[in-house]
């Protein structure tokens, strides 16, 4: 039987900034809130709690549940603008800090943006990612290559959660900013050689 396990946005955010942190939330179930994770929660309830409304001829709708079960991807998109001279729509991402050396953020965006496209018909040609720290709203443009990364990143997603394979840690600088950096232990299992070690006890000389 196909596995029917759409994979959430989330999820896509989580693999672009790290394999491992996406494996150990989405297949381990761990979870830990720092400081970070807490205040970014309560910026979603705010937004979220939000009502529709229209202003200047765009539609503000907040909390909006997506899927595309053609890409195996589902989640709920904090805000979606409706031009209603056009009907153009266009994802908007609300994020707690500030904008990413990285596309993690941007591909969890384009992402949105393809659940759109397989349920209204219509192309998404951008979306938005708002940085509360910055206040700053970053226009995203869905061109080939953010495309081609995210589809590439739903295919990566997909086969890790297929598996029950723990990527190895890879200590960066980032993870300092990952809640999960105590649950993970980059520092100290990046070196451990334990593996290695029992390898060579039972290899044949």
């Amino acid at each position: 039987m196909p596995d029917l396990r759409l994979i959430p946005l989330s999820a896509l955010q989580h693999y672009a900034f790290c394999p491992r942190q996406c494996a150990l939330i989405h297949n381990e179930q761990a979870w830990a809130d720092n400081f970070l994770t807490a205040t970014g929660n309560r910026l979603h309830k705010r937004v979220d709690s939000g009502e529709p409304e229209t202003r200047k001829g765009v539609r503000f709708e907040r909390a909006v549940m997506v899927s595309a079960e053609k890409l195996g991807i589902t989640g709920k998109l904090d805000l979606v603008e409706k031009d209603l001279k056009t009907g153009q729509l266009t994802p908007v991402e609300y994020k707690k800090g500030k904008e990413k050396p990285g596309n993690w953020d941007k591909i969890q965006l384009c992402a949105q943006g393809l659940c759109l496209e397989e349920m209204t018909q219509q192309t998404i040609a951008q979306g938005c990612l708002w940085y509360w720290e910055t206040r700053h709203r970053l226009d995203v443009p869905f061109d080939d290559a953010l495309r081609q990364q995210t589809l590439d990143v739903i295919d990566k997603v997909k086969a890790l959660f297929s598996c029950s394979t723990l990527p190895r840690p890879v200590f960066e600088k980032r993870c300092n900013a990952c809640s999960l950096i105590d649950i993970c232990n980059p520092k100290i299992l990046a070196k451990d050689t334990s593996s290695q070690y029992v390898q060579r006890l039972f290899d044949p000389e």
